[in-house]
Parts: C-alpha cells; structure tokens; sequence
C-alpha cells in the first residue's frame, strides 16, 4: 500500500494521497488547505491524480479542492449528508481560518456500503455521523489484502472530534464509535488531524472509546 500524508492548512488537516504502483494513478483524501506541495509530488513521482474523497464538509477538509478539480474533474465523493457544505462553504469557518473556499456543483454523493473500485483498492464507504451528519469513513483495501481505515475527524489517536460545531450530534459521535470498535485492533487508522493510530491503541487508551 502506498500512500503519503499531507498536513495541510491552518489547522494541520492530514491530507493522505494514495497510489498504485503499476498504473500511477492516485487518489486524495482531504484537501484542507494549499495544495502546492501535493501537485509537485504528484509531478515528481508521475502520477496522475483520479479521485478525490472527502470525510466530510468543513472548511478545512475541503480548502484546496478547487486546485485539484482540473485533474479530477466531478470524480469527487463526499457523504450525502454533508454535501451541502460543499456546494455551501461556511462563511464563518472561512472567517476563523483565514481562508477563502467557493461552493463546488459537480460531485458525486456516497452513502453506507458503498464500494468505489479504484486501480490497486477497494474501498469501502462508512457512514460514521456525529462530528457532522454526514461523515463518513473509508475502509480501504490493497491488492494484497492489507487495510487502512481512513477516519476523518470522527477518531483521533486518544481523541474524538468535537461535536458543537454545525452538523455535530455527540449521541451519534458514540453509536459510530461503537461502530468502529467492532474492528480488529490491528487495524491502522489514519485520523483527520495529528499521529496515526490502530483501533486496539484506541480500545486501550482512547478516554471517549466505548465501554
């Protein structure tokens, strides 16, 4: 499995751009702020970026998008329920990053149990509402069976994401997080903010994980 992690924007959002091998072709996930050291990876290595996915709508997952469009074109997924925060950027979240996101038409919605095919992948859409409504997760598998669970701000290494910004609902937050602790604790988890992590690190020593 081949993939890199961006912090991108004021707020250090993970960006994670994944490839395969074989054809070039890459992913991104989360474009949260300039996206200038992305595309010159992009150009250095000869890949050619395909898809974008979006764990959900705030501004600082989503502040770059547009400099990637050109490549992708609407092959941009992001869950349904939080697809108006695409289309509509929070003025106010613009105001307290510093930074500037116009509305987005063309995307394509995902909901639970989707399965998008990707060259070298297999990923798969997880509903995990509570740090907005419309969050999901992507469970994502290579050609040699290996998993990485890219979780957003949903899980963070012995953390949540908060729940009283808009969309945000802290009794769904714990339902998806019981959710998550069905899988192995082997899994890796790569989180929308700080280090990476596994769910048996957050079965241990997460203070939010379900008892």
């Amino acid at each position: 499995m081949h993939y890199k992690n961006f912090p991108l924007g004021a707020l250090w959002t993970n960006g994670y751009l994944f490839w395969d091998d074989e054809t070039r072709e890459a992913f991104f996930v989360d474009p949260g702020g300039k996206m200038k050291a992305v595309t010159n990876f992009i150009a250095q290595n000869n890949l050619k970026l395909k898809m974008i996915l979006l764990t959900h709508g705030h501004i600082d997952h989503i502040a770059g998008i547009h400099e990637l469009v050109e490549f992708v074109g609407d092959n941009i997924f992001i869950g349904k329920k939080d697809s108006y925060m695409l289309k509509h950027p929070s003025t106010d979240l613009q105001k307290l990053l510093g930074v500037r996101c116009k509305g987005l038409e063309n995307f394509k919605e995902v909901e639970e149990g989707r399965i998008i095919d990707f060259p070298g992948y297999e990923i798969k859409v997880l509903e995990t509402p509570g740090h907005t409504e419309g969050s999901v997760c992507y469970l994502i598998t290579d050609y040699e069976g290996h998993k990485v669970l890219i979780s957003g701000d949903t899980l963070f290494a012995q953390s949540v994401g908060r729940t009283d910004l808009e969309g945000g609902d802290s009794l769904k937050l714990e339902m998806s997080l019981k959710r998550l602790a069905e899988f192995n604790d082997g899994l890796h988890v790569l989180p929308g903010h700080g280090t990476e992590t596994s769910i048996g690190e957050e079965r241990e020593l997460n203070p939010y994980w379900p008892r």
